[in-house]
C-alpha cells in the first residue's frame, strides 16, 4: 500500500532543496569574488613593483611616452618623463631620445615637439633627438617609436614614464618585438595613497582590456 506524501512535507522538502541550491550558488559566487579580489591585489602589487624596478642597464635609446602638453610647455607629468630621459642621456645610459605624442585637440604643437624643445633647452643635441607626431595612445607611442628604432638601427630601449604605467607599456613593447626595459620617473605628482591607488587601478583595467582586446 503506497503512502502519499502530505502537502506540508512536500513543501518542506522543496524549501530545503531551494535553500541548499541558493546556499551553493552563494558559496560559488563568494569564492569567485574572493578569487577576483586576490588576483586584483596581486596584479596591482605587480604593476607597482614592476614600475619601481630599474636594473641600471643601458640601451641604444630612451622612449618617452607621450603626455599632455600645455600649448608649448609640457605638463608637470610630461616634464617629469622628459627630465628622466635627459638624466639617462647625461649619464650615458642611452645614446638617443625618442619622443612620442601627437597633437591634442585644438593643439598648435604636438606633444613630442614640445618635448623636443625642452630637451634642447636642457642641452641635449638635436641630432640625438627623434620625434613622431602621430600617436595618441600608449600602444601607438610604442609602434611609432619602433619605426624610428628600425630606421636608425636601434636594438634596445628604455621606456620612460610614470612607474605604474610601465608594466603595460613594456608588455605592449614585448608584443610588438621591441626590446625594452622600464625606467620610471623619479618625481611623481601622484603622491597620496588615494591618487596612487587610482592610477594603479586604472592601469590594472587598461592592461587587462589590452590583453583581451
Amino acid at each position: 500500500m503506497s503512502i502519499t506524501k502530505q502537502p506540508e512535507a512536500e513543501a518542506l522538502e522543496e524549501t530545503k532543496k531551494s535553500h541548499w541550491v541558493k546556499s551553493k550558488r552563494f558559496r560559488w559566487a563568494l569564492s569567485i569574488f574572493l578569487v577576483f579580489i586576490a588576483y586584483s591585489i596581486w596584479q596591482m602589487w605587480s604593476i607597482d613593483n614592476f614600475g619601481h624596478t630599474d636594473d641600471g642597464s643601458s640601451a641604444d635609446c630612451g622612449i618617452v611616452l607621450g603626455a599632455a602638453a600645455w600649448h608649448n610647455k609640457p605638463s608637470p607629468v610630461f616634464k617629469a618623463r622628459i627630465e628622466q630621459a635627459v638624466t639617462l642621456y647625461e649619464s650615458k645610459r642611452i645614446k638617443a631620445i625618442i619622443l612620442t605624442g601627437g597633437f591634442g585637440k585644438g593643439a598648435s604643437f604636438a606633444e613630442s615637439e614640445v618635448a623636443k624643445n625642452y630637451c634642447i633647452e636642457r642641452g641635449v643635441p638635436e641630432s640625438d633627438i627623434y620625434i613622431e607626431t602621430h600617436s595618441k595612445t600608449t600602444e601607438e607611442n610604442i609602434t611609432e617609436a619602433k619605426k624610428i628604432m628600425l630606421s636608425h638601427n636601434f636594438k634596445s630601449s628604455l621606456i620612460i614614464s610614470d612607474p605604474w604605467h610601465l608594466k603595460r607599456a613594456c608588455n605592449i613593447a614585448e608584443h610588438y618585438g621591441v626590446s625594452a626595459k622600464p625606467s620610471a620617473t623619479k618625481k611623481s605628482l601622484y603622491t597620496s595613497e588615494k591618487s596612487k591607488f587610482k592610477f594603479i587601478w586604472r592601469e590594472f583595467q587598461y592592461l587587462h582590456l589590452w590583453r583581451f582586446s
